[in-house]
């Protein structure tokens, strides 16, 4: 039985938690309060759907081993994140099919990786080729939708691909959204450059998400209508967001969420596999990218085109507080319940019976993230100390 004393995420109350196998046994209050004011908050894990990697390793790199995977993963507990998507970008059918292979043993030798990575996030190929829209995936392996290379491609995944981003305006988009949603796939709008007519389609097909709003665009737009207000103006697509500082300034941030909702907003970072990097240029296959001294993450040679975040998702918590306009537990739901119920996991609470996934933390005074000071994992420590 494992005991966790800490102030709820929700309204700072001191409380109880035991946990007993993978599950929440029990919640109480925690009285009398002794110290309590100096007690971590606790809250469900962090789950994003948007993660390339870390530390200079990509999950889509070529030849990638499972060794590599389970490496990567692990770091992200001490972020506080008890479950992520493996995100793969546009590249190669064969490096696809390697990577997805590699992540697919990984979880099948080693069960904390099952449960750390409930599905994958396929971010293209099916892109738009234009500059801004392709952000800096590879030009040389945008291709038009291909269903029959979907379904290769989730075989060899052992089905883990749960979440793709396609552009619907390619030919045959439509139809891969309608067979994608059909088997059980989350279909995102994302990467794109399609007219309001292309996005009512993607909809009607069933699409239900649009990959990290604001970004992954044109430098300069038609004021309206465009691709990112038919998104926004849309109710029945949810929108993730990139809340790392220097995705979106604050008011955009502002407005999609008042836009959306806080329920329908989903919080990612989108870590690059150079998070975590030292500031210089790196090279992943044909991508050059830039590690910048403020942070950012660009493609090598101009400073206008980020190439993925080199932030961790409590960070996002934290730029969605101060610069967002939400509070913090409404933070953290986006940043979990928010992705789980989008693809249809359980959404962590503290309550008993939940999966016991869950964090710790402090906030921070002056720092751009959350200080976290313990991962529980379905019930298992897994990092820092209780």
């Amino acid at each position: 039985m494992l005991t966790i004393y800490g102030r709820h995420y929700e309204n700072g109350e001191p409380v109880r938690i035991r946990v007993d196998g993978e599950r929440i046994a029990a919640i109480d209050p925690a009285w009398p309060p002794r110290n309590s004011a100096a007690w971590p908050f606790v809250a469900p894990g962090l789950f994003d759907l948007q993660i390339n990697g870390y530390g200079g390793t990509w999950f889509g790199k070529s030849g990638i081993t499972p060794k590599e995977v389970l490496e990567v993963l692990k770091q992200h507990f001490r972020f506080g994140v008890t479950r992520l998507c493996p995100t793969l970008i546009t590249n190669s059918f064969e490096c696809l099919a390697g990577a997805f292979a590699a992540i697919r043993q990984a979880c099948e030798q080693e069960t904390w990786a099952d449960h750390l990575a409930p599905g994958c996030h396929l971010e293209g190929p099916y892109i738009s080729a234009e500059d801004g829209p392709r952000g800096a995936h590879p030009r040389e392996h945008v291709r038009p939708p291909d269903w029959a290379e979907f379904e290769r491609l989730q075989g060899i995944s052992g089905g883990r691909i749960r979440l793709i981003t396609l552009a619907p305006e390619l030919p045959g988009a439509i139809e891969l959204i309608r067979k994608a949603v059909e088997s059980g796939v989350v279909v995102s709008i994302g990467h794109t450059a399609a007219n309001g007519e292309q996005i009512a389609a993607a909809v009607d097909a069933g699409a239900r998400l649009s990959t990290h709003l604001g970004n992954g665009a044109h430098g300069t737009i038609r004021r309206h209508p465009n691709y990112i207000w038919e998104q926004l103006g849309d109710p029945q697509l949810s929108a993730s967001v990139i809340a790392d500082g220097h995705h979106l300034p604050a008011s955009v941030l502002r407005s999609i969420v008042r836009g959306k909702s806080s329920r329908n907003v989903i919080l990612t970072c989108d870590a690059a596999g150079l998070a975590g990097c030292a500031p210089g240029v790196y090279v992943e296959g044909a991508m050059r990218m830039e590690v910048l001294e403020d942070g950012r993450i660009v493609v090598a040679g101009q400073r206008q085109f980020l190439a993925g975040s080199g932030a961790q998702t409590g960070r996002c918590v934290v730029e969605a507080v101060r610069r967002g306009g939400v509070s913090l537990r409404e933070a953290i739901d986006m940043a979990g319940r928010n992705p789980a119920r989008l693809l249809g996991l359980e959404e962590i609470r503290l309550r008993r019976g939940a999966r016991a996934d869950l964090f710790l933390f402090h906030t921070p005074d002056k720092g751009d993230a959350l200080e976290i000071v313990a991962t529980v994992a379905a019930g298992t420590l897994q990092f820092g100390t209780i």
